[in-house]
């Protein structure tokens, strides 16, 4: 907590919603056993059309979180969102071993995907959406795709 000038501890409040997709321990074998690290998955947006996801290991899962945290923030991409807060037309991206493909949705369907999809939609600020991911479902995979499908969306000329 930030301290003011009266030395009242005031709330520190971020722009960002940060997003847990998933938290994986992680192992490497050495000479005496195994070690043990924890990896994190993290989106975040604004809820405006701008969006971020980033992966980081730790020794905690706090320390993991952070590092992605910050990694997201750093690589935020602008997503282009018509007046109806859908994505301008459908699109289908491949990452890996895992397509993923966004439809625009008419006013009132809302955000009809999956769980790393869902996330990245909705920090993104998009309201209505449907999607599909086919392939494998690897979160990582899924949400970079979905990250890619939304940079390389057009914007509806006006």
């Amino acid at each position: 907590m930030a301290q003011n000038r009266t030395n009242q501890p005031e709330e520190v409040r971020s722009e960002f919603t940060e997003t847990v997709v998933a938290i994986d321990r992680v192992s490497r074998t050495v000479k005496g056993g195994r070690r043990m690290r924890f990896r994190a998955l993290v989106v975040v947006g604004d809820g405006n059309g701008r969006v971020g996801a980033a992966v980081a290991k730790g020794q905690e899962v706090q320390s993991a979180v952070q590092k992605a945290t910050a990694a997201a923030k750093r690589s935020m991409i602008r997503v282009a969102i018509t007046d109806k807060g859908s994505i301008a037309h459908e699109i289908q991206v491949s990452q890996g071993a895992t397509t993923v493909l966004l439809k625009p949705a008419s006013e009132g369907t809302s955000v009809i995907a999956g769980g790393p999809v869902r996330a990245v939609v909705t920090a993104a600020g998009i309201e209505n959406v449907l999607s599909k991911c086919i392939g494998s479902n690897n979160k990582v995979n899924v949400v970079m795709a979905t990250l890619t499908a939304l940079q390389s969306l057009k914007a509806k000329a006006a």
